[in-house]
């Protein structure tokens, strides 16, 4: 293999001949065989359009030429535009606080303008991965400032997939509405809610949680772009640090703005924390809902089986015709590594020191994985589950009727005792509530189905029901 001798603070070294990437990238690559995952690629995209922001604002500057600035462009694009993908070596997580990525980057946009312009990989003598592409810049503002700007990126299509599920859930909800169940509070009978009831909840829930999601997201808004090493935008000019982000904002079409305060920008990273909360929060309550959807569908036959789901895989190697709840099954699993990851994000924002974080790899790695793993779940979820749950109406009317729960109803017309009496006797002596109150001449038949009428009992009248 033909290489080429390239030299950096630390010495000489030979890097491959054809690579578009420098010395810096190779010894990054050398030093973090860490996880075996690239950098995202997502991540790589916004980081070219932050180089493409910065070349404008110096060449409009007058700190950079127009042939330059133009040859940068050019090879940003390329990268934007999936070209290069192999050049990109850096591990995902990395020491340096993101210096690695960020000359990862800057070397080989540097190598391939410079090939634009006539010139040779590695000469540098046109363009310098330092001098011209990371003008005006510092890791410390940049990689912030891309991390940013692939959350924003990210979380847009899992808000659509929440969307999503929020109206299957709805649909389910509108559905299930004329199917009444035993409601169960602590795993035991409660009194009776309508199917319809619990699909609508997880539906608001769905809502929240997404609503929360985008609240938090408008947080990534504010950059520290310009603050350069430690926010005080050495090395910047005037027109610069007031015009990077009015360009960057253009470019990516977010509505973003300077940090008012670059110092406390530079060194917090408690936004990121504040959409990992919000990602946890959402995986969840998610999971909660899983698990009452693998509850809900258990058995068939020895379970309480008052839904079935889909049936998408066979469930075992060895027991014949067993399927088993694996859509909730892998929510449940995201929302496990959702929760792992934010503590790491956690302690990454927690262990910053003094002017800067130099964490946010292992953040960014486990943020974006926890963004991207939540949005294949409730994909999967939607699709692959919601859509396809039925109601095993006559199981939940059978259930309904030989539960003690419906004694609550009794409370405000025989009192709470004598209705725990009959509540404890129904269990014990495997009969009904009404049997029971009729043998003991408690109500009369029609005091009693006026009583028992488990959709009142559901808390919405017909009129009301009809409105929805």
């Amino acid at each position: 293999m033909k290489t080429r001798l390239e030299k950096d603070s630390i010495g000489m070294k030979e890097v491959p001949g054809e690579a578009y990437y420098g010395v810096q990238s190779l010894r990054a690559e050398e030093n973090f065989q860490i996880t075996g995952q690239k950098m995202n690629q997502v991540f790589l995209n916004n980081l070219a359009q932050i180089k493409k922001a910065a070349a404008i604002t110096n060449c409009k500057a007058g700190s950079l030429d127009r042939a330059k600035k133009d040859a940068i462009l050019a090879a940003a694009d390329e990268v934007i535009n999936g070209m290069h993908e192999c050049e990109f070596i850096v591990d995902a997580i990395q020491g340096g606080a993101g210096t690695s990525a960020n000359m990862n980057m800057n070397e080989v946009l540097a190598n391939r303008a410079n090939e634009i312009l006539g010139g040779k990989k590695g000469a540098y003598d046109m363009i310098h991965p330092n001098d011209h592409v990371n003008m005006s810049q510092s890791t410390n503002d940049v990689i912030p400032t891309a991390g940013k700007l692939t959350v924003l990126d990210l979380l847009k299509p899992l808000e659509k997939e929440l969307d999503r599920l929020e109206a299957a859930l709805r649909s389910k909800a509108a559905e299930f509405d004329d199917v009444i169940k035993m409601g169960r509070t602590q795993l035991q009978d409660a009194v009776p809610i309508r199917l319809g009831q619990t699909f609508g909840a997880y539906a608001s829930m769905v809502r929240r949680i997404n609503d929360r999601i985008r609240s938090t997201s408008e947080e990534m808004y504010s950059v520290n772009l310009a603050g350069t090493a430690i926010g005080s935008a050495i090395n910047t000019t005037d027109f610069y640090r007031l015009n990077v982000v009015p360009t960057l904002a253009k470019i990516t079409g977010y509505p973003l703005r300077q940090a008012d305060d670059l110092f406390d920008a530079t060194e917090n990273l408690d936004s990121f924390c504040a959409i990992s909360g919000a990602l946890k929060s959402c995986a969840i309550s998610l999971s909660k809902m899983c698990n009452d959807l693998r509850l809900l569908s258990s058995g068939p036959k020895t379970g309480l089986s008052e839904i079935n789901l889909p049936a998408k895989q066979n469930g075992s190697s060895i027991m014949p015709g067993k399927v088993n709840p694996v859509i909730p099954e892998v929510v449940n699993q995201v929302a496990f590594l959702v929760a792992g990851h934010d503590t790491t994000i956690t302690m990454a924002a927690e262990a910053g020191q003094m002017e800067l974080n130099a964490f946010e790899p292992v953040l960014f790695y486990t943020l974006f994985e926890s963004i991207t793993a939540m949005t294949g779940a409730v994909a999967t979820l939607t699709d692959n589950c919601i859509t396809g749950i039925t109601a095993n109406r006559e199981r939940c009317r059978t259930l309904l009727e030989h539960s003690a729960g419906i004694a609550t109803a009794l409370s405000p017309y025989i009192g709470y005792v004598k209705s725990a009496d009959i509540a404890k006797r129904a269990v014990r002596e495997d009969r009904t509530v009404r049997e029971l109150v009729l043998e003991q001449n408690l109500m009369n038949s029609a005091q009693l189905n006026k009583v028992l009428d488990v959709y009142a009992m559901t808390g919405t009248t017909a009129a009301k029901k009809q409105a929805v």
